[in-house]
């Protein structure tokens, strides 16, 4: 079977293998509880240690082969796509341990993931943990107990490939292009002159094997990230000790708040990477295809109004969704962004006002950073809402 091919199919089945034991945006430790108990007959499951609150933290190791590849996700509370992304492959091996691709990951590697490194983060819907700390910035001081549970295992398992796993938010387009950035990814930088060494060639190459095999399946929607370096970054920081490192970044796909659309892309990425490095195919791949992916852009707002009479005049105004929890349920709040007589981003919805007025929580004048309750055109309410 060719490729691409391999991976329309297996976005076809997706449905047969996906984890329907976790969805949504909001996920919590409580919900993965369950998930973890029921891998415990054909996958090790064990508590590796505990967040700032107390909550545990996981992992999940399986394969016996000698190629070691170590996975983390949700080490920003409040990124959960490739968490449960991790499930559905977690399912896929499960279901199809007579399946020739997964015999060669069970044979050829060993892998060790952690599904959750931020509970508290993850309880609370935010990207730092307990104590106020963005654990992707302290990789060298190791102040917190999540970052010194990470790098203990890193140094136990002794990787010789890391996946880092990530969301990011709808912002970001893949290159300048009105195309929204479903899937990104970024090789590390090792130091300082973002030098390429061998061991970073590899996730350069692995990174490019996956913008091939889902070309077809997600054109014009896959960037890439800048790769300046940060030493307190636990990739950057994992990549200096010449451990080939790659982070995810799961995005937005039109209309799927949920990210339960992307959840496919992110499943379908991870299959690629490890069916490369189980049979080391990506070594034909020349590197330098990885910079053709196109560099990630901030041009998208969730909403833009076009041509819409205020009391300012006749404005463009864009509004972003701020994501919150409230009474254990999480919340997306439209908040005016920006207002101005011409607005050059791109939006995942747009609105034609064609001069027409507007009211803005029933006035007529348009201020900046403040909540959308209800929003007219010409006395009919827009749908804002985000479902």
């Amino acid at each position: 079977m060719e490729k691409t091919a391999l991976f329309t199919q297996l976005y076809k089945d997706y449905n047969s293998f996906k984890n329907l034991g976790i969805s949504g945006r909001y996920i919590r430790q409580t919900d993965i509880q369950n998930l973890l108990d029921n891998l415990e007959e054909e996958f090790t499951v064990k508590k590796i240690g505990e967040s700032v609150l107390g909550q545990p933290i996981h992992s999940i190791q399986f394969g016996n082969g000698s190629i070691k590849i170590f996975v983390w996700s949700q080490m920003h509370g409040n990124e959960s796509t490739t968490t449960k992304a991790v499930f559905d492959l977690l399912n896929y091996v499960s279901i199809n341990k007579d399946d020739a691709l997964v015999k060669s990951f069970l044979t050829n590697c060993s892998f060790c993931i952690i599904p959750m490194l931020n509970p508290d983060g993850a309880q609370a819907y935010t990207r730092v943990n307990a104590n106020n700390v963005d654990l992707n910035r302290d990789a060298q001081d190791l102040s917190q107990p999540e970052s010194r549970i990470l790098r203990k295992e890193f140094e136990k398992f002794q990787p010789d490939y890391c996946l880092n796993l990530h969301d990011q938010r709808t912002i970001f387009s893949a290159g300048n292009q009105p195309e929204p950035a479903v899937l990104s990814f970024l090789t590390p930088s090792m130091d300082k002159d973002r030098q390429i060494f061998p061991s970073r060639i590899k996730s350069m190459q692995l990174i490019a094997n996956i913008a091939s095999d889902l070309s077809d399946l997600l054109p014009g929607r896959m960037g890439r990230y800048d790769d300046a370096f940060n030493l307190n970054c636990t990739g950057d920081n994992f990549q200096s000790t010449q451990t080939p490192t790659i982070l995810f970044e799961a995005g937005h796909y039109p209309g799927d708040y949920k990210r339960e659309e992307t959840r496919k892309y992110v499943f379908l990425a991870l299959i690629s990477v490890l069916k490369a490095i189980s049979e080391e195919s990506f070594k034909e791949i020349d590197y330098r295809e990885y910079e053709q992916i196109p560099e990630n852009q901030k041009l998208f707002n969730d909403i833009i109004l076009r041509n819409a009479k205020t009391e300012n005049g006749v404005v463009d105004i864009a509004i972003q969704y701020k994501e919150g929890v409230k009474d254990g349920k999480l919340m997306f709040l439209p908040e005016i962004e920006k207002i101005d007589p011409k607005i050059t981003r791109f939006a995942h919805k747009e609105f034609s006002c064609e001069n027409k007025k507007i009211e803005i929580n029933e006035k007529s004048k348009a201020i900046e950073n403040v909540v959308v309750n209800k929003i007219t055109l010409n006395d009919i309410e827009l749908p804002l809402k985000c479902e």
